[in-house]
């Protein structure tokens, strides 16, 4: 590895350009390289100038990345052991690490207060649920597990993955630990699937959400990617190969500046309304339960569950075909057909899954407006569809290009400048950028 001062230079002089296009250019403008050149070099820059004691101040060093992934197709399925597809964004989570020869794990987040992790206590922390440092304790605790020896590290992080905004920047951060982790104390021997798993360990058991694997996947495999969570423990991950940028449509994610804070109770009742489903049948999961066997059933779910539940578990099955179809198309070349069932997903989250707002405040219903807004400006071309865990962030749309002007111009007058993003499918998941 290069020493700081080194990969600075190094980024200054282009020799990491190919990298940094790859995962940064995507629309192949030479501005967009610029920037993010400008971008590497500020935090490579801004490690140099932390205000930390590390043993080997200028030691070797390396450039890392931890994507955003947007969700495609499968809304809520992956905690059902259904299938999903989703991919890597180009909005990531960009960290400039070297080892300071301690046992400590030293972050500075740009626009946050510094935080630090000791090796030497990594069990749970109730005081820390809901804070980066348990992403941190957790996903050094399970690599701990795996029977590596950790050492710590010096990182400076700079995000432009938005906070709440359904791109998942907790497994973003996660991903970045991880692969942070994996080159400085694994020798690289944890694969993206593994990296994804520690996360999602540290998001369930640390952090104290239960999400499903989805959101890990995306970020730490990278490009488009269908799961079939079957058997968590295996999932079959199958990389989808499709150029997006041949489509003739613009992928955009809108935040409507709602917050996905305090909404952890809204998503809990779907896993558990789904679960609870899934018990009347003696099954863990709505995957083990056939569709069959669930529709006999409806009049006894909805005395037993009440109709939401029964609601919730016909959107799994809907969207757990439809999330495989999804990637039938994009493998076939059928875009339209693509398109549609982008469409139909969105509906089942609206009207079946209902998470496009939150039954705990219903003066806030910013997603279904957007959805609503969008549609119009669409006029019926490309696709629209809640985003992400739902019930407040961000609605996703497939935009035509001819229509991505006045798209973007309508979604900002109603949530302000800057709020609709341009995002691209990036080819590669967690990652060494530079070193």
């Amino acid at each position: 590895m290069s020493s700081c001062t080194s990969l600075l230079e190094s980024l200054r002089s282009g020799t990491h350009d190919k990298a940094l296009a790859a995962l940064y250019a995507l629309d192949g403008t030479q501005a967009s390289l610029d920037r993010a050149r400008d971008r590497a070099c500020h935090v490579v820059q801004a490690w140099l100038e932390m205000e930390h004691i590390s043993s080997v101040p200028d030691g070797p060093a390396a450039l890392f990345s931890g994507p955003g992934r947007t969700e495609i197709g499968g809304n809520h399925t992956d905690h059902q052991h259904g299938r999903v597809l989703c991919a890597s964004v180009d909005m990531d989570m960009l960290a400039c690490a070297a080892p300071n020869q301690t046992k400590l794990i030293r972050i500075q987040s740009e626009g946050y207060p510094a935080l630090e992790v000791s090796l030497d206590s990594l069990e749970v922390r109730e005081e820390e649920k809901n804070t980066s440092a348990a992403l941190v304790r957790g996903v050094c605790a399970k690599i701990k597990e795996l029977g590596f020896t950790l050492s710590g590290f010096d990182a400076y992080v700079t995000s432009t993955v938005l906070s709440g905004s359904g791109l998942s920047s907790s497994a973003a951060y996660e991903t970045l630990v991880g692969t942070i982790l994996n080159h400085f104390c694994c020798g690289g021997r944890l694969d993206a699937v593994t990296i994804a798993k520690i996360g999602q360990y540290a998001e369930n058991v640390h952090f104290g959400k239960p999400c499903g694997l989805m959101d890990q996947m995306g970020s730490s495999v990278g490009g488009a990617v269908f799961i079939d969570f079957a058997d968590p423990a295996s999932p079959v991950v199958e990389r989808v190969d499709y150029d997006f940028s041949t489509s003739g449509h613009v992928l955009c994610i809108v935040d409507t500046a709602s917050s996905h804070g305090d909404l952890t109770d809204d998503y809990a009742d779907i896993t558990r309304e789904m679960g609870a489903v899934a018990a009347h049948f003696g099954k863990q999961v709505l995957r083990e339960v056939p569709q069959e066997e669930f529709h006999a059933a409806i009049p006894a779910l909805r005395t037993a569950y009440g109709d939401r539940a029964v609601l919730r578990a016909m959107h799994f099955y809907g969207d757990d075909r439809r999330a495989s179809q999804e990637a039938d198309a994009l493998k076939h070349g059928n875009f339209e057909a693509f398109l549609n069932m982008v469409n139909s997903s969105g509906r089942s989250s609206s009207l079946l899954l209902q998470n496009t707002w939150s039954i705990h405040n219903p003066r806030q219903q910013a997603i279904p407006l957007a959805l609503t807004v969008g549609e119009y400006l669409l006029d019926g071309m490309g696709a629209i569809r809640v985003h992400g865990g739902g019930f407040a962030g961000t609605i996703q749309a497939f935009v035509p290009e001819d229509y991505l002007a006045s798209f973007q111009a309508g979604m900002e007058k109603l949530f302000g400048t800057g709020k609709c993003h341009v995002l691209h499918i990036r080819p590669q998941g967690g990652c060494v950028v530079a070193e």
